[in-house]
């Protein structure tokens, strides 16, 4: 008798969930859609700030950058995703000082976690809001964010009186 019960009640309670589930989906039948046209409404279309697209650094129009190949973005990012390439030079006071050759982005590995953004002193890096990341080849997905020729920006000296 109680294995009858059972039975009944499981069957009450399936029937129960089906119900509950088909007021959902005939509730949606009936709401107004929203749906983007996404190809013809580029000129409109809003992206918000906090959206992650790709990880840039921002240039000046010196072409100078705010990077000063620290690394700590690189050690900070948990799957490799930024490669940064030094050399040390030695300045006209005749001290060494480490500068940023090539500094690459995997877009395709990178987890869009944000922690090397958070992680830079300088505030070198930053992720912008571009969305359109298509390609035929992972290749391409490697990005130089330094650009040929460009320097460390000069830290402004502050003049005394």
């Amino acid at each position: 008798m109680n294995a009858l019960i059972d039975y009944f009640w499981g069957a009450i309670k399936g029937i129960w969930s089906l119900v509950v589930g088909m007021s959902v989906t005939i509730r949606e039948l009936f709401t107004k859609k929203v749906t983007e046209c996404y190809p013809e409404n580029r000129a409109t279309m809003v992206v918000p700030d906090r959206y992650k697209g790709n990880l840039t650094m921002p240039h000046d129009s010196n072409n100078e950058h705010a990077c000063t190949a620290c690394g700590l973005c690189q050690m900070n990012c948990p799957n490799g995703t930024i490669t940064v390439e030094t050399e040390m030079i030695e300045t006209e006071d005749g001290k060494k000082k480490k500068v940023l050759t090539n500094y690459f982005y995997n877009l395709g590995q990178c987890t869009f976690c944000n922690l090397c953004v958070l992680s830079c002193p300088s505030k070198a890096i930053k992720f912008d809001t571009s969305f359109e990341n298509a390609l035929f080849t992972k290749a391409k997905l490697v990005r130089k964010l330094n650009r040929e020729g460009s320097k460390v920006r000069e830290k402004k000296k502050v003049e005394t009186e």
